[in-house]
């Protein structure tokens, strides 16, 4: 028996049950060290722990605004692509994971691109949202790759591309490993032009992501902690009946054994990317970099 609802008086119920207007999400919790974090602080520090450095994961509209200089940027439209060509069901309906997906996230799919100025470089950035259905690399998302890489050609702009992606979308099957050609074939267009494409690898990037543009950089820049990898841990541990260190798949592993060009603390990477694409396209130091008095060579090297 419920005793506020069976005898307490209806007045007097209004008192126990009355629900609080306070918001439940002010405080976040790090997942690395338990840490308690006040919201307004955690997006000051853009989603870094103040207390271990962890780098939690950050939204597109998040990523654009620590890019482009002042927010000041323009999303491109991107073909529209077959909804559900293998009509796929598992638990749901495909188009009703979709539609869950795009109220959630506010976006059509898992990348969108943009261009606009980086420190005062007009430059086209693609980022890769792992909050849509896991950054799945589907038609839609090949597409706005592939778009990027072509404005990039048009306007002779440098490319950036920030990956997050637990790898292709299942419920596309072969259309979606598709992509993986397709946008190898659109970066390679890039390569023989001359432009820099450059490729931020934050936490996760795996599967058929990995195994195509997501290696595809002429320089690979990666998150602190990162997970990257092709296969999970697992299966791996299952297949070659060997136990793996402990830090395998790590960006600093990585960076170890060379798939990993440097490891970027989220807070400087705007400043390393701007010294990159000023180098890569020979353009002189911005009156900013000068005043900083940054160095224009970019050694090699991890986070702090």
């Amino acid at each position: 028996m419920n005793w506020i609802n069976n005898v307490v008086r209806p007045k007097i119920q209004r008192v126990f049950t009355k629900k609080s207007t306070t918001p439940d999400n002010l405080w976040h919790k790090c997942p690395s060290c338990g840490e308690m974090i006040f919201h307004r602080d955690l997006d000051a520090a853009m989603r870094v722990c103040p207390n271990c450095d962890h780098h939690m994961r950050l939204g597109t509209k998040e990523r654009f605004a620590s890019l482009f200089d002042n927010d000041e940027y323009q999303t491109i439209s991107i073909d529209a692509v077959a909804l559900d060509p293998l009509k796929f069901r598992d638990q749901k309906k495909y188009p009703d994971r979709l539609k869950e997906a795009r109220a959630k996230t506010g976006r059509e799919d898992a990348v969108t691109v943009a261009h606009g100025p980086l420190d005062g470089v007009e430059t086209v950035i693609a980022v890769e949202d792992f909050s849509f259905m896991g950054g799945s690399l589907g038609m839609a998302a090949g597409e706005a790759i592939i778009r990027g890489a072509e404005t990039a050609l048009e306007k002779k702009l440098p490319y950036i591309l920030l990956t997050a992606a637990g790898g292709a979308r299942m419920q596309e099957g072969i259309l979606s490993l598709m992509q993986m050609p397709r946008t190898t074939v659109a970066l390679q267009l890039l390569r023989e032009a001359g432009l820099p494409f450059i490729v931020v690898l934050t936490d996760p990037t795996t599967g058929g992501v990995l195994a195509s543009y997501a290696m595809l950089g002429d320089v690979h820049i990666a998150e602190p902690k990162a997970l990257i990898g092709f296969s999970g841990r697992r299966v791996i541990e299952q297949t070659i009946r060997e136990k793996l260190p402990e830090d395998f798949q790590s960006a600093e592993f990585q960076f170890d054994h060379g798939m990993v060009d440097m490891i970027v603390h989220r807070h400087k990477l705007k400043d390393t990317l701007a010294r990159l694409i000023r180098l890569m396209t020979h353009r002189p130091r911005s009156a900013r970099q000068q005043n900083a008095n940054v160095p224009m060579a970019v050694a090699t090297q991890r986070a702090p």
